[in-house]
């Protein structure tokens, strides 16, 4: 049946232990729940979840226009299709603290493994344009001592994300980042670096599971995955890499329907009925529905 079997207790004691393994965990962004299986079926560790993705599939910019509750309930339509522990973006908390507050117990029941919270002002823009603007440090500690107050399973991972580096500079991004770690963080989001020295600076002064954020078009370069072991990174974050693929190819598809008038071409590009019937698991769903249908009682009962 398309549901998980795993329960959310379950996926979040296994995200920590993926973390603590020193093993890399490459993320991929989900666009939808049916991407999040495919990401797992694709043998990933790990999925995530988007604030850009989200505001996109919306039809908005990643400028903090979307809600707590909007992105709690494709949270929750992700994962409960999928085995994988699921990271999402909470963007600034979608408020004061308080609002922070009651965006980790909404992110919990979920069934989410963790999320990320930023220290942009509200409301936010991408990390990786100009223009940012970030709250003071003793705001966003107040932001993550609010998380952690509120958070009900000590499992549920609560990740600081700084945007200091391309507003303060990488010494002040660094100093914001213990900062927050003593405030509660489990682990660190350095947003926006600009090349192997700055990981290293982050990975040599920050003692907790690092995240890199391999975003397509953006400030930072595109390390692989031996690169990242290497420097001592936790997780490898491709937040928006399979949306781009997917719009990429309904812009192509688009175009060429309209010019040649059938969409014949394209069928060795699309993915086959028999494929996609496959990942919705509609075998397993038949089988159910006939073993309830086709039940009888015994004679006598």
């Amino acid at each position: 049946m398309g549901h998980t079997r795993t329960t959310p207790a379950g996926r979040r004691r296994a995200f920590r232990e993926q973390l603590a393994s020193g093993r890399l965990l490459r993320m991929p962004g989900a666009l939808n729940p049916l991407s999040a299986r495919l990401i797992q079926d694709a043998g990933f560790e790990a999925a995530y979840l988007s604030g850009a993705v989200l505001a996109a599939d919306l039809g908005l910019p990643d400028i903090g226009l979307t809600t707590s509750t909007e992105v709690a309930a494709r949270a929750q339509q992700t994962t409960r299709v999928t085995d994988l522990p699921v990271l999402i973006d909470a963007d600034t908390g979608f408020g004061e603290p308080l609002n922070a507050a009651r965006t980790v117990q909404l992110m919990e029941d979920a069934g989410l493994a963790g999320l990320h919270l930023e220290d942009q002002v509200n409301p936010k823009r991408c990390g990786h344009l100009d223009g940012k603007s970030v709250t003071s440090r003793t705001e966003m500690v107040r932001r993550l001592r609010a998380a952690v107050d509120a958070r009900r399973d000590p499992d549920f991972l609560l990740m600081a994300r700084t945007d200091a580096r391309a507003v303060e500079g990488l010494a002040a991004a660094v100093d914001r980042a213990k900062a927050y770690v003593d405030a509660g963080a489990d682990a660190i989001f350095p947003e926006a670096l600009t090349g192997e020295a700055e990981y290293e600076a982050f990975r040599a002064a920050v003692d907790v599971p690092l995240l890199a954020n391999l975003t397509e078009f953006g400030r930072t370069p595109l390390l692989d995955t031996r690169t990242l072991e290497n420097l001592g990174y936790n997780i490898a974050l491709y937040p928006v890499t399979l949306l781009r693929l997917a719009m990429g190819a309904v812009e192509d598809g688009l175009r060429t329907l309209a010019a040649e008038g059938t969409q014949e071409s394209l069928l060795p590009r699309m993915q086959t009925r028999s494929r996609l019937y496959e990942h919705l698991g509609y075998a397993d769903y038949a089988a159910f529905d006939s073993a309830v249908h086709d039940f009888t009682l015994p004679p006598g009962t």
